[in-house]
C-alpha cells in the first residue's frame, strides 16, 4: 500500500513540475558571453565560431541558454526584462517586443544575495 501511495505522489509531483515548465515566467537578462560553438575549416585554417551565450535569472534560478542557429547572431540588452517559458531544453522568451529561441545549456541556483527574498534581510556578523 505504501508503494503505491509513494508512487502516486511521485506521478503527480512529476505533473506538476511538468506543467510549471510550461507556464510563461517573468525574469532579467543578466549577463553575455561569447562562446566557442564549433569551428569551421577553411582550406587550411581552422576557423572557431563563437556564439552568443546569456544569462537569464528567474526568481532563484539562472539559466544559461545559447543561441541555437547562426542566424541569429543579434547582441540583447543586459538588464532588460524578458517573459519566457521553457520547453525540454528550449527557452522561448521575449526581449522588447522580438521574439527568440534558445537552447538551455545549464541551470544553476542564484546566489543567495541575488535573491529577493534575501535582499531585505539584515547581514548578521
Amino acid at each position: 500500500m505504501k508503494t503505491i501511495s509513494l508512487l502516486v505522489v511521485v506521478m503527480v509531483l512529476g505533473a506538476v513540475l511538468a506543467a510549471a515548465k510550461d507556464r510563461e515566467m517573468q525574469g532579467t537578462i543578466i549577463s553575455e558571453n561569447s562562446v566557442s560553438c564549433g569551428s569551421q575549416t577553411k582550406g587550411k585554417k581552422s576557423i572557431q565560431e563563437l556564439c552568443q551565450e546569456y544569462v537569464i535569472r528567474t526568481g532563484a534560478t539562472d539559466y544559461h541558454v545559447r543561441q541555437e542557429k547562426e542566424a541569429h547572431k543579434a547582441l540583447l540588452p543586459i538588464n532588460a526584462p524578458v517573459e519566457l517559458t521553457i520547453n525540454k531544453d528550449k527557452m522561448k522568451f521575449k526581449v522588447n517586443g522580438k521574439e527568440y529561441e534558445m537552447m538551455v545549456v545549464s541551470e544553476a541556483a542564484a546566489p543567495a544575495s541575488a535573491s529577493p527574498a534575501n535582499q531585505d534581510m539584515p547581514v548578521q556578523k
